[in-house]
C-alpha cells in the first residue's frame, strides 16, 4: 500500500558511555512502549533541527546530532504513514526532565531486543546490532 504521502518523523539514538538511551512512553499512543525519542518535522525544519526541538520539549535537554543511522517508512492505519529518520546524537547536559516518558534507561546495544519497541523502533534497533556486530571484527 502507497500512501502517496508519508509524514517525516526524527529518532534519536543519543549515546553515553557505549550506552544508548531509550524512553517508555506514558500514553497510551503505541502502547507504553519503549522508543528512541524524537517527533514530527515541521514545515521549514531540517531533519536535524526537528529532532533537536523534540528531544528539548520531550527530555528537557540538548543534544548534538550525530551522524544519520538509518530510515524506514511504516504504515500506521488506512489513512496514515511515516518515514522514520534516525540520528545518533549525545546529550550536551545530564538534567532530563521528562514530559511524554515515564522513564528513560541506558542499555547496551545488545540489550535492546529485551525492550517491546513499536516496529518503526524494531527497525532501528536491528540496525543498531547490525552495526555493533560489524565494529567488533
Amino acid at each position: 500500500m502507497d500512501t502517496g504521502f508519508y509524514l517525516k518523523v526524527t529518532a534519536a539514538v543519543i549515546e553515553k558511555d557505549g550506552k544508548v538511551l531509550v524512553a517508555k512512553r506514558k500514553t497510551a499512543y503505541m502502547g507504553y512502549l519503549w522508543e528512541f525519542p524524537g517527533g514530527k518535522q515541521k514545515e521549514g525544519e531540517t531533519l536535524e533541527e526537528c529532532l533537536k526541538r523534540e528531544i528539548k520539549e520531550e527530555l528537557g535537554i540538548d543534544i548534538a546530532v550525530g551522524s544519520f543511522l538509518c530510515s524506514v517508512k511504516h504504515i500506521l492505519n488506512c489513512q496514515s504513514a511515516i518515514e522514520l529518520h534516525a540520528f545518533k546524537a549525545i546529550p550536551l547536559s545530564d538534567e532530563f526532565h521528562l514530559k511524554d516518558h515515564d522513564e528513560i534507561r541506558w542499555v547496551d546495544v545488545e540489550e535492546l531486543p529485551a525492550y517491546t519497541f513499536p516496529e518503526p523502533d524494531r527497525f532501528i534497533v536491528r540496525t543498531l546490532i547490525e552495526e555493533s556486530s560489524v565494529d567488533a571484527y
